[in-house]
């Protein structure tokens, strides 16, 4: 309601309203809309953001190890003692990444990760592959999780191997429900399947380290046939080495989720999401190495009808019983809840640079339940396109993951090396600097400058390794991609500035009075009383109003002639001839040659008649003169089209 005492010495008028949408089906798959003010309250804390954020990081170990497995077994399985050395080495690249993140947490407090440390620090283009590595990773993430959650699906019932695809297609579908219902219940409804997953693997390494230490583990009964893709080579070469640890640093995955979107903690969120990455890093660093190291033991055999946990679980639970079915419906659910990373990253990011003019502003948008609705959208579109595409295969997708996020990695940390540098040229009792991200000076900036430019050397060299080995695999493709991504991002930036510049009051001054002419021409196909109520708009426009209508049938044309003597208020009506019976063509030609002789400051109007019938099916049985009108001429400098609505009841 207006309040008068509120307005008397203002022009601006607040208005307040108590309406609420009306409920329906969309309501009860997504929920009630929320509030703008209800934002604060859909925030989420650590227990919470470990199962949103870190879900992709830690599934990612349920297939790890067997993607390391699946490039040693070029060498044979004499090559496979050398997963578990390899899986410490990816611990140890963990350690230093998280240290870097943890720092940029702190740093960029609302949120950004990779792009706004690469913006603030290395420059627009540098930001911006950064950006683009990120989203091509998240697209991937859903893809890869999803593939090997449903072939998980398949170990423990190959029959369903043939359905993979349409499987996958429907997970992604739920998941993208249930985050269009929003960030809290989101990650309440994935926090029960995380902590599952975290507690059956607990138990499945706990089981299988104390069994071993007894000797009573043994080996895979029953193992698959051997896969490998490839050629076969004769012994261990260190480009195989390379290879197979390039493959397994899908396990790092994920790890930037957290600083992408700590705007989602609660207060005080850079403690509460720095406190929940190092929870992520502990029971990643866990789980991967538990993993490897069984995996060695047990001589399991890397397939892609059963997978590595699959034979795992069976060999420390002797058999498919009731812990072995837990285990595999733990590692099916988180792998496939996994892409909820994804659909946490990719709409926050994508939001921030169409803030920035690099996507398209729809994708700042917030749907009804405060989440990014366009953006979840073309998350879940673009990556069934994948599943689709690579008939959701983990193997096939793995080589074009993760150099996308080392690239994203490699930024990310050179970026925070060079804010360091600019902290040491702060003197220490300087005042913080006035910017987006104010600069002071801090204590022991060298040796964190130190740790982020090794760290950034780390995940450089992994990136290089990554694009070698896996170029001919499908790495290429990524980095084809983030070049075109890039152009297309400036692309947009261009026309936004253009247009925002066209747009711009900046030394627009006053404008001048208007003292144009303006003609306004009727479409008419029959006279009627909608006819009618249209030309009397038209004349409380201009006096220069001219009906035009389009002769296909020579006796409706004399009807019409007929009615004009007597409604036509001497107005003109001028008829088009159309021989071959066209009815846009005709018309259209006749106002081009009225736009083509007008003078200057006149305006032209295109009046339509549009009849609104009492139920919208029975649009379909009336012509939409005025849409096809408004696309043909709305890009006409100087040409106004307006339609006319007659209801009829």
């Amino acid at each position: 309601m207006i309040n008068p005492e509120d307005n008397k010495s203002t022009p601006f008028i607040q208005r307040t309203t108590d309406y609420q949408p009306p409920r329906d089906l969309s309501h009860y798959l997504i929920g009630r809309p929320l509030a703008t003010a209800d934002a604060p309250h859909q925030t989420i804390g650590k227990a919470v953001g470990l199962a949103v954020f870190a879900s992709d990081a830690l599934s990612s170990t349920a297939y790890a190890t067997q993607e390391i497995l699946v490039i040693l077994a070029a060498a044979g399985t004499i090559a496979f003692g050398y997963v578990f050395p390899i899986s410490i080495v990816i611990i140890a690249l963990l350690a230093i990444v998280v240290v870097s993140y943890e720092q940029i947490i702190h740093a960029y407090p609302d949120g950004g990760g990779a792009y706004i440390v690469a913006f603030d620090n290395l420059g627009r283009i540098p930001a911006l592959i950064a950006a683009a590595a990120l989203l091509i990773d998240y697209i991937l993430t859903v893809s890869v999780s999803i593939s090997s959650g449903v072939a998980q699906i398949v170990s423990a019932y190959p029959e369903l191997f043939s359905l993979r695809v349409p499987i996958s297609i429907a997970c992604i579908f739920l998941i993208t429900i249930i985050n269009l219902r929003g960030v809290k219940e989101s990650g309440a409804a994935f926090a029960f399947p995380s902590y599952f997953f975290i507690l059956m693997m607990l138990v499945a390494i706990g089981t299988g380290l104390v069994r071993g230490a007894l000797g009573l583990l043994g080996t895979v009964s029953d193992p698959p046939e051997l896969e490998h893709f490839g050629t076969p080579i004769n012994g261990v070469t260190a480009f195989l080495l390379l290879h197979a640890f390039s493959s397994g640093t899908a396990a790092l995955t994920g790890v930037e989720a957290i600083s992408n979107g700590i705007t989602a903690f609660k207060e005080p969120r850079s403690r509460n999401a720095g406190i929940t990455l190092v929870w992520m890093a502990f029971i990643l660093g866990f789980l991967f190495l538990g993993i490897s190291f069984l995996t060695r033991s047990i001589h399991a055999i890397p397939s892609e009808t059963e997978t590595v946990i699959s034979q795992l679980a069976r060999t420390v639970f002797t058999g498919r019983g009731l812990l072995y079915l837990l285990t595999i419906t733990a590692t099916t659910v988180i792998l496939i809840l996994a892409a909820n990373t994804a659909f946490a990253g990719f709409p926050r990011l994508s939001a921030m640079l169409a803030q920035d003019g690099f996507m398209p502003r729809q994708l700042t948008y917030r749907g009804s339940r405060l989440v990014y609705s366009y953006g979840i959208a073309s998350l879940a579109g673009m990556a069934s396109v994948l599943i689709v595409l690579f008939q959701a295969s983990v193997t096939r997708l793995i080589p074009l993951y993760a150099i996308g996020v080392f690239l994203s990695f490699t930024l990310a940390q050179t970026g925070m090396a060079r804010r360091w540098w600019r902290v040491g040229r702060l003197q220490p009792d300087a005042p913080a600097s006035v910017s987006v991200h104010p600069l002071r000076y801090e204590k022991g900036w060298f040796y964190k400058m130190v740790s982020n430019g090794f760290g950034a050397i780390c995940t450089a060299i992994v990136m290089l390794v990554f694009a070698v080995t896996k170029f001919r695999d499908g790495a290429w493709i990524v980095l084809i991609l983030i070049p075109i991504l890039i152009g297309v991002f400036t692309f947009i930036h261009r026309h936004y500035s253009a247009l925002a510049k066209r747009l711009s009051l900046e030394n627009y001054g006053e404008p001048p009075p208007y003292q144009g002419r303006h003609r306004v021409i009727v479409p008419i196909s029959n006279l009627h009383q909608g006819t009618l109520a249209a030309l009397r708009y038209a004349r409380m426009l201009s006096d220069d109003v001219t009906a035009v209508h389009v002769s296909m049938e020579p006796v409706q044309t004399e009807k019409i002639q007929r009615k004009w003597g007597t409604w036509g208020k001497a107005m003109r009506l001028v008829i088009v001839d159309s021989p071959y019976r066209l009815f846009l063509e005709p018309l259209l030609g006749y106002i081009e040659e009225i736009i083509s002789s007008r003078q200057p400051n006149e305006t032209i109007t295109i009046v339509v008649p549009q009849f609104i019938p009492s139920k919208r099916v029975f649009n379909v049985l009336h012509m939409q003169t005025a849409d096809m009108l408004r696309k043909e001429l709305l890009s006409r400098p100087g040409v106004v089209v307006t339609d006319v609505p007659y209801q009829i009841p």
